[in-house]
C-alpha cells in the first residue's frame, strides 16, 4: 500500500495505542501464571498478536474480550509447538528462554528481517546451561531442560536477551545470577520487565553487576492488568507538535518505566545520545531536519539490525525529503533547515517495510514542500495499525494511491 500525503497543519488531540513493550511482557507473565488474567488493552498490532499466537502454541488460551484479552495460563505443553514470531524480535528473544525453561519442544519461525537478526549471545548462554538449540538464527529448534546458575552476558548487545532470561529463570529448580559483562544499554526495557514480574509476584533481587533470581517461583496472576499508552508511538506526534503542529497526546503515564518517555526532552537538542532510546531515532531525526542547525545523533549502531538498517533508511528518508544527512559509525549528522528544491511534483519515500520509517515520513510530510508518496505504508500495522486514521483526525490529508500507480 502506498500513501500520498499532502502538506497540511496538524492540530488536535490523539490517544496513543497501548504500549507494545508492556503488552508483550504482560502476555508472557499471564501465560505463566497460576490463573486467568484479564488484560485491558485499547489496541492490538501484529507484534502483540505474534506473542499471543506463540503463547497459544505453547498451550495458553487467549481470547478477545470487550476491553482486551483474557489469558488462561499454560496448563499442558503440547508434544511439539511451532512458534511463528512474525517480524517481532521481542517475541522471539523473550520466548526462546521461556520455551527452554518449560522444556518445550519448540520450532521458531519468522519473516522479514527477523531471520537475519542475531541471537548467538542468548542461544550460546542457553546451551551452556543445558538447552538444545540447533541454530543461532531462524528457523531454529529449541528444547530443554535448562539448569540455573551463573549467566554471564554483555549488556550492550540487546536488553531483550536479559528480559528473556528474567522471564525464564524463576521457573528453574536452581537459583540463578545474571551477571552483565558490559554496561547495560536500553536499561529502561529491563526496568519494564522487572515491573511486570513484580506485578505477577516474581522476586528478582538486584545484585552487583546484575540480578539474583531465586528458582522454583510461581507467577501469580493479579486478576486484571491495564496496559498503559505507548511513548514510542507518542514520539511521532510529539515530533509533529515540535515541527509546528498543535497536538496534545492522551493516554500516557508520566511515571512510566518506558524509556521512550525521554522523547519530549530530547526533541530540539543539537546532540542526542540514543543508546538508551534507539527506537526514538526516526521521530527525532525528522524533527531535527525541520529545525535550523546541525543535529548529531550518536549511540545508535544497533539500529542497523532492526526491521531495516535504520541508520541507512532514516538517512534515505531525509534525503528524499530534501535534507542533508551523513551516516556515521553509530549515528547520524543531520543538517536542519529548509529542504532542497523538489525535483518533481511529488517526493517519494521508501518505507523500507519499517513501521517507524513510515510514521516518521508521514509526520514530516505534513510540513513538507510538496506532497509525499510513502511506499509500503502498510508497515504501520506492526505497531500502530490506526496511525493513518489518527493522522487524518488531526487534519492530515492522505489517501491510498490506486494500485499500479
Amino acid at each position: 500500500m502506498n500513501v500520498i500525503i499532502t502538506p497540511s497543519p496538524l492540530k488536535g488531540r490523539v490517544r496513543v495505542p497501548a504500549s507494545k513493550s508492556a503488552a508483550h511482557r504482560a502476555l508472557i507473565c499471564a501465560a505463566l501464571a497460576d490463573g486467568p488474567t484479564d488484560i485491558i488493552i485499547n489496541a492490538l498490532n501484529r507484534d502483540i498478536e505474534a506473542t499471543a499466537a506463540c503463547l497459544g502454541a505453547l498451550g495458553a488460551e487467549i481470547e478477545a474480550t470487550a476491553d482486551g484479552l483474557r489469558v488462561s495460563p499454560i496448563a499442558h505443553l503440547p508434544e511439539s509447538a511451532t512458534l511463528d514470531c512474525g517480524e517481532s524480535g521481542s517475541t522471539l528473544r523473550f520466548l526462546i528462554p521461556v520455551a527452554a525453561a518449560l522444556d518445550a519442544r519448540a520450532a521458531f519461525t519468522g519473516r522479514g528481517r527477523l531471520p537475519e537478526r542475531p541471537n548467538a549471545v542468548l542461544t550460546d548462554a542457553l546451551r551452556r546451561h543445558g538447552a538444545t538449540i540447533d541454530s543461532d538464527t531462524l528457523p531454529m529448534r529449541v528444547s530443554g531442560p535448562v539448569r540455573g546458575g551463573r549467566w554471564a552476558l554483555p549488556g550492550n548487545v540487546s536488553s531483550q536477551y536479559v528480559t528473556g532470561l528474567l522471564f525464564a529463570l524463576p521457573l528453574l529448580r536452581e537459583d540463578s545470577d545474571i551477571v552483565l559483562t558490559t554496561r547495560l544499554e536500553s536499561s529502561a526495557y529491563v526496568d519494564m520487565t522487572l515491573q511486570a514480574l513484580a506485578r505477577f509476584g516474581v522476586t528478582v533481587e538486584a545484585a552487583e553487576g546484575g540480578w539474583r533470581i531465586p528458582g522454583r517461583q510461581r507467577y501469580r496472576s493479579p486478576g486484571r492488568l491495564e496496559i498503559e499508552g505507548d511513548w514510542s508511538a507518542a514520539a511521532f506526534w510529539l515530533a509533529a507538535d515540535a515541527m509546528g503542529g498543535d497536538i496534545r497526546v492522551d493516554g500516557l503515564r508520566e511515571d512510566t518505566a518506558q524509556g521512550d518517555r525521554a522523547a519530549a526532552a530530547l526533541l530540539g537538542r543539537p546532540e542526542i545520545d540514543a543508546s538508551g532510546v534507539p527506537d526514538l531515532v526516526p521521530a527525532l531525526a525528522v524533527a531535527a531536519a525541520a529545525r535550523q542547525g546541525r543535529t548529531v545523533i550518536t549511540g545508535a549502531a544497533r539500529l542497523r539490525l532492526k526491521e531495516s538498517d535504520r541508520l541507512q533508511t532514516v538517512a534515505a528518508m531525509l534525503r528524499a525529503l530534501g535534507h542533508g544527512v551523513t551516516v556515521t559509525d553509530d549515528g547520524l549528522v543531520i543538517e536542519g533547515g529548509a529542504p532542497a528544491p523538489c525535483a518533481g511534483d511529488v517526493r517519494t519515500v521508501d518505507g523500507a517495510n519499517d513501521h517507524r520509517i513510515v510514521m516518521a515520513a508521514a509526520v514530516a510530510a505534513a510540513t513538507a514542500d510538496a506532497p509525499v508518496r510513502i511506499l509500503g505504508a502498510q508497515a504501520v500495522e506492526k505497531s500502530y495499525p490506526d496511525f493513518f486514521r489518527d493522522l487524518k483526525a488531526l487534519g492530515g490529508q492522505c489517501h491510498v494511491e490506486p494500485a499500479g500507480q
